[in-house]
């Protein structure tokens, strides 16, 4: 196998990307080489570029969401071939390795990390799930999170409801849509021009994250509903504050959050991160990621959320990406055509 690979290299803290000539690694067992068509940038690839964490070696190569088409399979890899359009969360950051980063046209990636996408679907909507889905996996289903049932398991509605802070988020989204199909109830927060958005998902009912009256509404309103917890999609201390005081004056309960939750919170509700780099592999990941996700696309049950906000072709164009993203944006997610 003969291929010409190149990628975005991150050559230390607050370095710009570079583009360059990298080199491409023949599959492993259970492993599988991914011609990438479109790739997704996240918060935590602009964190990275500026912090340095989390980086096993330098020059390392950014990047978790990517679509494309599988170019070759490992040992042990049933559920793909070669021509098959996937989309797979790049694990770099927990192997380390430069050839599981997204950000290059050429990516090994863990079998157990993709999906099969239908041929409706475009490799720049699809950029936008991977990610998102496992972190609402990993928060949604669990042991040690909210563990609720899968949405294999479920058999019309539960009569139980889950709050979600940030609902439009691109994590938020994602826990919208899998907590519907696992048959319960959604109350979700978003800016109300985002109101419609997060009802076209699922959420039965949205409140405006900003109204200085947002605690003293939302526990008025969660006050006769059975509760499952929380889903902080957004994870700042003061966010997380919020919630846990809403599900304390409502009989307390459990918070899954993106980011590391605060010290003190109410004696009644307990707080914890999720990391979806760790969810690809477990029992709920392949429950997710191979048994539900793919039919879930096909059939429409799960779409692609928030909407792909392609803003240019190349690898030089994803730091351009990165840079749009920390001024912010709203119920969109950035992506980069290759």
């Amino acid at each position: 196998m003969s291929l010409e690979n190149s990628a975005a290299f991150l050559d230390g803290p607050r370095q710009s990307l570079r583009v360059g000539l990298a080199s491409v690694r023949k599959p492993a067992a259970g492993e599988m080489l991914v011609k990438n068509h479109a790739i997704a940038i996240n918060p935590i690839d602009g964190i990275i570029q500026d912090l340095g964490i989390f980086v096993q070696q330098w020059p390392t190569i950014l990047g978790h969401d990517i679509a494309g088409e599988v170019v070759e399979v490992g040992e042990g890899v049933t559920e793909f071939k070669p021509g098959a359009r996937v989309i797979a969360q790049a694990l770099g950051m927990i192997t380390g390795k430069p050839e599981n980063g997204g950000f290059q046209t050429y990516t090994v990636v863990q079998a157990h990390a993709a999906a099969l996408i239908p041929q409706t679907l475009s490799y720049e909507d699809a950029a936008v799930i991977p990610l998102a889905f496992s972190t609402a996996v990993g928060g949604l289903y669990q042991d040690g999170h909210l563990a609720l049932q899968l949405p294999q398991n479920a058999h019309g509605n539960t009569d139980q409801t889950l709050l979600v802070w940030s609902g439009s988020s691109c994590v938020g989204s994602a826990v919208i849509q899998l907590a519907t199909a696992s048959g319960f109830d959604v109350i979700a927060t978003a800016s109300p021009r985002n109101f419609d958005y997060c009802k076209s998902l699922g959420a039965t009912a949205v409140f405006d994250h900003a109204d200085k009256d947002i605690v003293e509404k939302l526990a008025t309103r969660v006050r006769s509903c059975k509760m499952v917890g929380a889903f902080d999609a957004f994870g700042s201390k003061e966010s997380t504050h919020k919630i846990a005081e809403i599900l304390s004056r409502t009989g307390g309960g459990f918070i899954a959050t993106v980011e590391e939750p605060p010290a003190h919170l109410p004696k009644n509700v307990t707080c914890k991160q999720m990391l979806a780099a760790l969810v690809p592999g477990t029992d709920v990941g392949t429950a997710l990621w191979r048994d539900f996700l793919p039919a879930a696309l096909a059939s429409g049950q799960f779409k692609p959320a928030p909407r792909a906000n392609v803003v240019g072709q190349g690898l030089e164009s994803i730091q351009m990406g990165i840079d749009k993203l920390k001024k912010g944006v709203s119920a969109s997610k950035i992506v980069v055509k290759l």
